[in-house]
């Protein structure tokens, strides 16, 4: 592990998710990706992703069919190493108009302060 990595706390959840997306263009996780550990376990209500290059990978097509896509944080809580967040998210693909959809992830943490399960859901 990086010498200078800081496990995954609240501080660094708002600060790093919070450039993540923006309004003037695509999102980019390249500073949040290595918050995620190699074994990533990834779940929503359509998709099971398992592995950190399976993950990057959904990352990636959803911005190639995004173009903008932001993301408003609230509720940021902590519980031994689970952390949760409601959010915001607002999408604009290329034929449709912007869309908001409201959710929620639940983070699970490994001993290293890595996440191990990402489990997101939105309505």
């Amino acid at each position: 592990m990086e010498s200078n990595f800081k496990p995954l706390d609240i501080a660094i959840l708002k600060e790093k998710w919070s450039k993540t997306y923006n309004k003037e263009g695509k999102p980019d996780w390249s500073h949040i990706f290595p918050y995620y550990d190699e074994s990533i376990v990834f779940e929503d209500v359509i998709q099971k992703v398992v592995g950190f290059k399976d993950f990057q990978a959904m990352c990636n097509r959803l911005t190639k069919r995004c173009k903008s896509l932001s993301m408003e944080l609230h509720n940021i809580t902590k519980e031994g190493n689970v952390l949760m967040f409601e959010w915001t998210m607002t999408m604009a693909f290329r034929s449709f108009p912007s869309t908001p959809m409201k959710g929620a992830s639940r983070l699970t943490l490994n001993q290293e302060g890595k996440i191990i399960e990402q489990r997101d859901y939105y309505d």
